[in-house]
Parts: C-alpha cells; structure tokens; sequence
C-alpha cells in the first residue's frame, strides 16, 4: 500500500472515529428533542415508538400554559436576569483586576495574581457553606443579590483576560501614558476594544455556567418564585414523573437559550481564546 493510500485510510478512519463520538454526544439531545413533541403520557422510552407518530406541541402548551403547576416564565426570567447581571459585572471587574495587575506596578501584586490562581484550584463546595451563611445573615435569602453577588468573581476569566493584556506592546501604552492618559483612560480607550474577543469568550463562557448552575441556587432560592430554571424544572417534573413528554418539552425550552448563545457566538470563543495578541 502507497503512502498517499495509507494517508487517505487514516483520515477516513479518523473521519469516521469523529463523526461516531458527535452522534454519541448529540443522540441524548435528539432524544429530549423529540421526546419533547410526543403526545403527554406517550411511550418515549421505546426506540420504535419514539420516531412514530403523532407529534404535537402540547406538551410546550402544557408547561408554557400559566395555570400554576410551572412557573417557567417567572424561572426563565430569573435565570436571564441572573445570568446577564452576573456576566456583565463579571467580565468588567475581572478586565479591571487583569489589566491592573498585568500592567500597573504596585506592592502585592504577585501575591494577589497568585491567591487568584488559588481561587481556581478550590472547588466551589468547599466555600459554600461559609457563603451560604454569609448571605444569610445579610438578610439576602430569596433575592436576586443572594444569586447573583457571590457568583461575580471567576479566575478563569481573570486569567484569559490577563494572558491577553500581557501581549500588547509596551510601546503601545507607554505613547498613551506620554499623552497624559491615567489607568482608567487606557482601559477605556485601548484595553477595552482591543480586547472585545477576549471579553465575548469569557462572556460566553460566564453566562452559560450562570444559567446551568444547580447548587447556589438551590440552597439560596427556597421560594418558587425566586427559583432559576435548573432549581425549578426538577420540582416541576416531580409533578410528571410517569410522563417523560412534558418534563422534555421544558428542558428543550431551557436549553434553547444557551444553545443559542453558544451557536451565535462560537466564533467569538475561537477568536478570543486563540488570539496571542495584536497584528
């Protein structure tokens, strides 16, 4: 066999290796998908039965219908209202704390870079409890700061953000500072839009872990009202536990959002983690 065949027959079994491993990863999302447009009460379970018809939206109706069993609307806005505060005020403390610590010379400064990176070694479980106590005796429980405060602060997005300011030229912010531009000038003017992909990465990345995360809002949102999607879709499927149609129908409409996100926005996590710096 040539070397050019045993190429072509690499690639095909590489191709082919691929393509198996995304219809694993897409074949649970498939299932919810048409599960989701069965008829309530229909067998989902059974393969034969689950492709055959009649498809319907009444389990959308059913669970989007405010007749109190579901509260998805009053969950769904809570879930975009914490995940869009939370994101924005995230992505624009953590540009401060990376350009600061990435280009502004004061005592400390290793040691703060180094508690951070610290940060991103413990697991959240470990700090829940003292956090948990913490909002509690503020008299936050139940409330749109107990969600969306303690969730503000992520490493990771210091960190993205910092590797990118640390490629800019030096010649670049020493001319703004000749000018008489201060710290926060040479945020505004040059940090900012030379880092808008960076800062659409981390956004993604921060708001879909705002909107799928469990356990912080589970602990804090004891009231229906105040319970995000992930809180409030288990207890709404306790209701329907021998009917898989409708839980599905509303976890196709919690994904949506995210999928749409991620979809609209990959580019932007291309761009913003592979770029090294400025041409």
């Amino acid at each position: 066999m040539s070397y050019t065949k045993r190429i072509m027959n690499s690639r095909v079994w590489m191709y082919l290796c691929g393509y198996a491993i995304a219809l694993l990863m897409v074949a649970p999302l498939l299932w919810m998908f048409i599960s989701a447009f069965k008829q309530p009460g229909s067998t989902v379970t059974v393969l034969s039965k689950l492709f055959s018809p009649p498809f319907t939206l009444d389990s959308f109706i059913k669970v989007l219908k405010p007749d109190g069993t579901a509260m998805m609307w009053r969950w769904t806005l809570n879930s975009v209202i914490v995940g869009v505060v939370q994101t924005g005020i995230t992505v624009l403390f953590s540009s401060w704390a990376a350009f600061a610590v990435s280009r502004i010379a004061f005592k400390g400064k290793t040691i703060i870079f180094v508690l951070i990176l610290i940060g991103m070694m413990v697991p959240v479980e470990s700090i829940v409890v003292p956090l948990f106590d913490m909002v509690t005796d503020m008299g936050w429980s139940n409330s749109y700061n107990a969600l969306i405060w303690p969730g503000m602060m992520l490493p990771l997005a210091f960190l993205i953000l910092k590797q990118f300011i640390d490629q800019l030229p030096n010649e670049l912010l020493e001319a703004a500072r000749i000018d008489g531009a201060g710290a926060f000038l040479i945020w505004w003017k040059m940090i900012w839009p030379l880092s808008r992909s960076s800062m659409a990465a981390v956004s993604i990345f921060i708001f879909i872990q705002s909107w799928n995360n469990l356990l912080w809002p589970l602990l804090v949102a004891q009231e229906t009202s105040m319970m995000t999607l992930p809180v409030g879709i288990p207890t709404f499927q306790s209701i329907f536990a021998t009917d898989l149609a409708v839980p599905m129908a509303s976890n196709v409409l919690a994904s949506v959002p995210a999928l749409l996100v991620f979809l609209l926005f990959q580019r932007h996590i291309i761009k913003g983690i592979s770029m090294t710096g400025i041409k």
